[in-house]
């Protein structure tokens, strides 16, 4: 009989395969992907963000809601502990300026190949193309091969690490909500986390612009200003600046029905030094072009003032227009477009340890959990701290005899 039994191969899966196996525990890990870490590895295409090096306070106030329950957790296996982790799988770190952490290659795959040697040096046993099927009546996981009928794999401990339900292609595509609602464990609906929003933008915005990007702007939700770069596109708004605030936004259509955001296209300047620029004499020149040599302007930060209507020629006006154009978000992007995912098991369904409370044995770890947190390494942080917590929780339970029955 295995020891521990490991649903999901993706960081929260593999890293707990990687704490049991080394303290010598039978561990398989089954994926219905044909090879582990899909998600992991696209994510690290344009350079894979581990954590962040910001003082923890401040860390731990980007989970929200989420905030108290993660915290424990992150303290126990902190940014540092994720770095020391990479360090000895013979991938370097670093901090760029940001303050995000990286691998020094920029890449997931070098740390994946070296994790996955040591996982088989280990022992672990991974299963591709073997998709979770529920749970026998004596709360045995059942696996589905490819081509085949479900298997009951009986093992002391099991680990649901499945994910979410953002990028179903690459596994995570929450098929696993009904198995758990037949165990009456509860479900907060999933909703995308981390995405676009749909803007009912002119044709000519869309025909334009789509795919351009808006540097060095500001946007605002209510409070206060969130700086960096977003993306037009042909059915709304994206990029960095508007993730920081998707989960505020998707709120506030979910209360509202939409959510009504300003950019500033200058917030390095103050609406005064605005206005004393455009008092220059304009002479004949087009308002674009006018507004292209006294402010840069590029267009579509021009077509963007005009979706808010004519643009006004006083000074003042204009200035004020420049730094709130109101943008009205109607929509988030489909949950398959977004880079995570909010919802999953209810926080009050799992102990300390994140054993399920209704199913005995049974842990669980990673964005299955009702948990969300902005792009700049939090995600991957709370998935590793999480598991790390299973893994300790799972061992612990293993120990005191409470697993020797199969499950």
């Amino acid at each position: 009989m295995l020891d521990v039994l490991i649903i999901g191969a993706g960081p929260a899966g593999l890293y707990a395969a990687d704490r049991l196996a080394a303290e010598g525990l039978s561990v398989t890990v089954a994926d219905r992907m044909s090879s582990p870490a899909r998600k992991f590895l696209m994510a690290g295409r344009g350079g894979l963000n581990l954590t962040h090096s910001e003082e923890l306070d401040t860390f731990l106030s980007r989970y929200g809601e989420a905030e108290a329950f993660l915290a424990p957790m992150i303290r126990d296996f902190p940014p540092e502990a994720v770095r020391d982790w990479c360090h000895q799988l013979g991938e370097e770190t670093f901090v760029g300026s940001s303050g995000r952490v990286f691998p020094r290659s920029m890449k997931a795959s070098p740390l994946l190949r070296a994790w996955l040697r040591r996982l088989e040096n280990n022992g672990v046993r991974l299963m591709t193309r073997h998709g979770f099927e529920g749970l026998s009546e004596d709360g045995t996981a059942l696996i589905r091969p490819e081509a085949g009928l479900p298997i009951a794999l009986p093992a002391r401990a099991v680990l649901l690490a499945l994910g979410g339900a953002s990028w179903p292609k690459l596994g995570s595509n929450a098929a696993w909500v009904p198995y758990m609602e037949e165990r009456s464990v509860r479900i907060t609906p999933f909703q995308p986390a981390n995405c676009g929003f749909q803007v009912a933008w002119s044709a000519l915005m869309k025909e334009r612009f789509a795919g351009t990007p808006l540097k060095r702007i500001a946007l605002r939700l209510g409070g206060d200003p969130v700086l960096g770069e977003a993306v037009v596109s042909g059915q709304g708004l994206e990029g960095g600046a508007v993730y920081a605030l998707s989960a505020q936004i998707r709120e506030t259509i979910n209360r509202q029905g939409s959510a009504d955001l300003q950019i500033d296209l200058r917030p390095a300047m103050s609406v005064e030094d605005l206005v004393q620029k455009l008092t220059q004499p304009r002479g004949k020149k087009s308002m674009s072009t006018y507004l292209r040599k006294v402010l840069n302007l590029h267009p579509v930060e021009q077509a963007l003032l005009r979706e808010a209507g004519p643009i006004p020629q006083d000074p003042a006006a204009l200035a004020a227009g420049i730094k709130a154009i109101p943008l009205r978000c109607e929509a988030p992007y489909a949950i398959d477009r977004a880079i995570s995912s909010a919802g999953g098991i209810s926080l009050e369904e799992v102990d300390d340890a994140l054993m399920l409370r209704k199913l005995p044995g049974i842990f669980t770890a990673g964005e299955m959990l009702d948990w969300e947190a902005p792009t700049g390494g939090y995600l991957l942080q709370a998935c590793f701290a999480t598991a790390h917590r299973a893994a300790a929780g799972i061992a612990a339970y293993l120990k005191t005899g409470d697993g020797v029955e199969a499950r």
